[in-house]
């Protein structure tokens, strides 16, 4: 039984499901490369940024472990519980990111979902257009480092709800 923090009367959650699998557990050298290579796809990008990028890939791969922890990571580094809500709607939500931010989840939308089997010349000019060539690599790294780490918890089905905020920094 949890309280409610709106009404502050006891209120029953469903049960918290179990993990597949703690597939780090069983695969400690692929998580430890894993790890080694989220912090050097991160080298040189914008935390707050980053942070953003992980939260946009995390909902469109519906991964509840990612969204948990990068949620909590953006909140601690200061960023806005209004940009987080809205980063599921960025599109119609333009005017609370920076023409950058925007080239950015759009840039991690075509990588994340490859419906059309490749990330559309006009995508990535924009973001060419905002991030110089080196920036560009280690966006497209850490995109690509999400979706994996997505595809982990997914497979897995981990449980969201544990991580403290810079628990994994």
């Amino acid at each position: 039984m949890s309280t409610d923090t709106r009404t502050g009367k006891a209120v029953e959650y469903a049960a918290e499901h179990t993990p597949r699998m703690r597939w780090a557990q069983h695969a400690p050298e692929v998580y430890k490369a894993m790890i080694r290579l989220d912090a050097a796809a991160r080298q040189g990008l914008d935390p707050a940024l980053y942070e953003l990028v992980k939260i946009r890939a995390s909902q469109l791969n519906h991964c509840a472990l990612c969204l948990d922890m990068h949620t909590k990571d953006a909140l601690a580094a200061g960023e806005s519980v209004q940009r987080i809500v809205q980063l599921s709607a960025w599109e119609e939500s333009r005017h609370f990111y920076t023409e950058k931010e925007l080239a950015a989840l759009e840039l991690t939308e075509a990588i994340t979902v490859l419906t059309d089997g490749f990330v559309p010349d006009e995508v990535y000019e924009k973001a060419a257009e905002y991030f110089e060539e080196a920036e560009l690599a280690q966006l497209i790294a850490g995109i690509a480092v999400i979706n994996a780490w997505n595809r982990f918890g997914v497979a897995t089905r981990a449980v969201p709800g544990h991580y403290q905020a810079g628990q994994h920094a």
